[in-house]
């Protein structure tokens, strides 16, 4: 009798470590839907990534390709004023990654050749080249709940923009700054707050309207080797990041 119980709490004692160790691994987060990948897009876990999901201002990154690949001059000027100063299309880039400008992408796409029509069909063209066939835009900045996308398609979104130097550049940006005519400066701060810490950031992209929740694309440098987290439907934009940076350390 004594033996019985001895194996029971045995067993007990396993199955507890065993819960321990799967809860360790995998940290409880919020989000909907999310997954873990290697450098090479190779998913090490996961969760809903095939589910079909608002994804905000992760838009901006699609957005920032096609601008890229349409081969306009990145020094050109815009003839609009944004925050009260004439920029480049270099700085619109920055703006749209770093800040998740609405109006700076919108403008990118308004002076795309033939219009913000064109900029969004560009945009579901190339989706569908990259195969990424659960995914729809449109408008160029994500603030509409249409542009839609999974975690799975998401992952080909980051490899790629992993391969536009212009992007790389913005998304290790801690702040996008100017100086203005008052002798002043003005700065406009990464919505991805990791930046400018330790990590060496390859691609990072955030994004949240309230139907997405809270959205974040990255792909980083970590002591297991390259990773990329895609986490959409967090709960606000203070879940989002803490949630990605855990995930970011998940070797299985």
């Amino acid at each position: 009798m004594c033996m019985n119980k001895f194996k029971k709490l045995l067993i007990g004692s396993a199955v507890s470590l065993m819960c321990c160790a799967a809860v360790a691994q995998t940290p409880a987060i919020t989000a909907r839907s999310w997954l873990v990948a290697d450098g090479n897009g190779k998913i090490i876990n996961g969760t809903h990534t095939t589910d079909v999901r608002s994804i905000a201002s992760i838009t901006k990154l699609m957005t920032a390709m096609v601008v890229l690949d349409s081969g306009q001059s990145l020094t050109d000027t815009i003839p609009k004023k944004l925050h009260n100063k004439i920029l480049s299309r270099q700085t619109l880039l920055d703006l749209a990654i770093v800040k998740s400008d609405n109006e700076a992408a919108k403008m990118l796409c308004d002076y795309y050749p033939g219009g913000i029509s064109k900029c969004v069909d560009a945009m579901n063209e190339k989706a569908l080249s990259l195969g990424m066939l659960s995914t729809r835009f449109t408008d160029p900045t994500g603030r509409f709940h249409t542009n839609e996308s999974t975690a799975e398609d998401l992952i080909k979104l980051v490899l790629a923009a992993s391969k536009y130097h212009p992007i790389v550049e913005a998304s290790n940006m801690a702040s996008v700054r100017w100086s203005t005519a008052k002798k002043k400066i003005a700065e406009f701060r990464n919505t991805n707050s990791l930046v400018g810490s330790s990590y060496n950031f390859i691609v990072s992209k955030t994004g949240y309207i309230n139907k997405a929740g809270g959205c974040i694309v990255m792909m980083l440098e970590t002591a297991n080797g390259i990773r990329t987290v895609v986490l959409l439907g967090s709960k606000n934009t203070k879940t989002r990041i803490p949630e990605a940076e855990k995930l970011a350390q998940l070797t299985q």
